[in-house]
């Protein structure tokens, strides 16, 4: 899967971290939860915007790092 269409950077949103599909709900974020333990079930139905994939592309950014 290919996380550049689903991350997005833009200098004057959330101080230019990426973000999900131009939403204000950043990578760092995703990936706070999933450390904290929420499931992925949890963060979908917390944030029912958010996709299934929209989470793993989040984890295949990890890669970068």
């Amino acid at each position: 899967m290919s996380y550049r269409n689903i991350i997005t950077i833009e200098s004057g949103k959330r101080g230019g971290k990426p973000c999900i599909r131009r939403m204000r709900i950043t990578v760092y974020d995703v990936l706070g939860w999933l450390a904290a333990g929420m499931s992925h079930a949890e963060i979908l139905d917390d944030f029912p915007e958010l996709t299934e994939e929209d989470i793993r592309a989040c984890l295949d950014c990890l890669e970068l790092y």
